[in-house]
């Protein structure tokens, strides 16, 4: 009995490798490492909380220490009356940063379907650098502090770096196809942990000096990366004279290598696939609508399940070294350092669980199954000893578990959303989806980060971890349609193949 497309196994890997060429490899490293310059530069942040915090806040002087004059130029920088305050005015720039982050993405994904993806990306790494480098540093050196401006700031570095995301997925989605797409996007996407362990490592390295050098030495790095991706980055195979995505000469490719994992079930088996941002020389194609991506399966549930974990996987992006430090009196640098290891667990599980998820042909309940298992690490890391290696070990297994599934929800999945069959008469579809689903999750992480310093300032550190928790299972709410869906699908194929055989 022959079995039916939708079922048909192909080796995740046959297209990708035979189609792989040096523009691929360069296309990955770059857009790899672009957005990796864009986190670091938030890490960097986060990483320099307690330094900023103490700047911003009296030091306590005994009563034999000189009475410095004139006292508002001495005390300039003395902006709340105790680190209390401080805090919270730190949590709401992260939220400020994230709402104008959420914003710019519905707005850059659009941008990104209809102007070029270099030319987007690259100002975007440009201008955010010059906007961090005056926020960290150059208001340091001038000794100038305003609450004030650096709300503004932070909310157009938000804006600015909206415009990363959105278009480094449309760039990988127009150089690699459905073929091993969760490995590859899984792999490639471990960029946001590689920026953060980056981050940390520049920002404990000259955080001695003052926490004005490591916003200058993560500003000047990702504004030469800007540069390099505006002279160096290819958007699309076109550009080399490389075909488009699906123009498989040779036709050997099975259609189950090429087909969208969103498509619909009963397609062609011989529909081949087609590239997201190509153009098609006989009919120009034109960018799917904001409402029209929004309708498309899949998008809404996605989109407010990513809302919910972002919201955890971010909270430990931003409060992590400053949990370290202030619930176990860890040196900064120290906790710097040993928060590497969510972002190293985020690495591995993003790759595995992209993995798995090719073998299945099935992401969701990939990810149902990742979240069960962080609800138990969250609780367990929420007890964890005043120990840094076993702290280590029960952080990167709780990254495993949350990294992963953000990972994959914010490239590999929003690859399969934008390539769906619904919009293949309308092929600059991808950067629009991304922006939607990462917009959404923006949303969520903006709201967190304000709850989260208000959990801790009056209930403590335990009840943020109960808020976590909380989160993450509302995730496996939200895409327990799809989880009943898939799974159904997968049971069905079994009793397929087990008839056939």
């Amino acid at each position: 009995m022959a079995l039916p497309g939708s079922i048909r196994r192909q080796p995740a890997n046959r297209g990708l490798v035979s189609h792989c060429t040096h523009h691929h490899i360069v296309v990955f490293l770059l857009t790899f490492f672009s957005y990796s310059l864009l986190h670091a530069s938030r890490k960097t942040f986060s990483n320099v909380k307690v330094s900023i915090s103490s700047q911003w806040t009296p030091s306590c002087l005994n009563s034999t220490a000189p009475e410095l004059r004139p006292y508002e130029l001495w005390n300039s920088s003395h902006l709340f009356p105790n680190a209390e305050e401080a805090t919270l005015f730190l949590g709401t720039l992260d939220t400020i940063f994230l709402f104008s982050y959420a914003m710019g993405l519905f707005v850059s994904g659009i941008v990104g379907d209809r102007l070029n993806l270099r030319w987007v990306l690259s100002f975007g790494m440009c201008s955010s650098a010059l906007v961090v480098f005056f926020f960290g540093t150059l208001t340091e050196w001038l000794h100038f502090y305003n609450k004030w401006f650096y709300c503004c700031l932070w909310v157009v570095n938000g804006l600015l770096q909206s415009t990363g995301w959105p278009c480094v997925v449309a760039v990988m989605g127009n150089w690699f196809g459905k073929a091993g797409r969760g490995f590859v996007f899984g792999l490639w996407s471990a960029c946001a942990s590689v920026g953060n362990i980056l981050g940390a490592f520049l920002a404990s390295c000259v955080l001695k000096y003052g926490y004005e050098y490591a916003f200058l030495v993560t500003a000047s790095v990702q504004f030469a990366g800007g540069v390099i991706v505006f002279f160096g980055l290819l958007t699309s195979p076109k550009e080399v004279g490389l075909p488009e995505l699906g123009a498989d000469e040779d036709g050997s490719v099975e259609e189950d290598a090429n087909r969208p994992l969103m498509g619909n079930d009963d397609a062609d088996d011989d529909d081949q696939n087609y590239s997201i941002q190509a153009t098609d020389t006989d009919n120009e194609p034109k960018a799917i609508g904001f409402f029209q991506a929004c309708c498309l399966p899949g998008v809404v549930l996605y989109s407010l399940a990513y809302a919910c974990l972002k919201l955890v996987n971010y909270s430990f992006f931003f409060w992590l070294p400053f949990y370290l430090s202030n619930n176990f009196g860890w040196k900064e640098a120290e906790a710097d350092q040993l928060s590497i290891w969510y972002d190293v667990g985020g690495i591995i599980g993003g790759t595995i669980q992209g993995l798995i998820s090719d073998v299945l042909q099935k992401r969701a309940p990939v990810l149902a199954i990742s979240l069960l298992f962080a609800v138990g690490s969250l609780f367990g890391y929420s007890r964890s000893p005043n120990s840094k290696p076993i702290n280590a070990v029960i952080m990167a297994i709780t990254g495993f578990f949350i990294g992963g599934p953000s990972n994959m929800i914010s490239s590999a999945i929003s690859a399969d959303l934008g390539r769906q069959d619904l919009v293949k008469g309308s092929s600059e579809a991808l950067a629009t989806v991304t922006g939607i689903v990462d917009g959404t999750g923006s949303i969520g992480a903006a709201v967190g980060q304000y709850l989260v310093s208000l959990i801790q300032e009056n209930l403590g550190w335990m009840w943020v971890f109960y808020f976590f928790i909380l989160m993450t299972s509302s995730t496996v709410l939200f895409i327990s349609p799809l989880i009943v869906r898939e799974i159904k699908l997968l049971l069905h194929e079994r009793r397929l193949r087990m008839l056939a055989e």
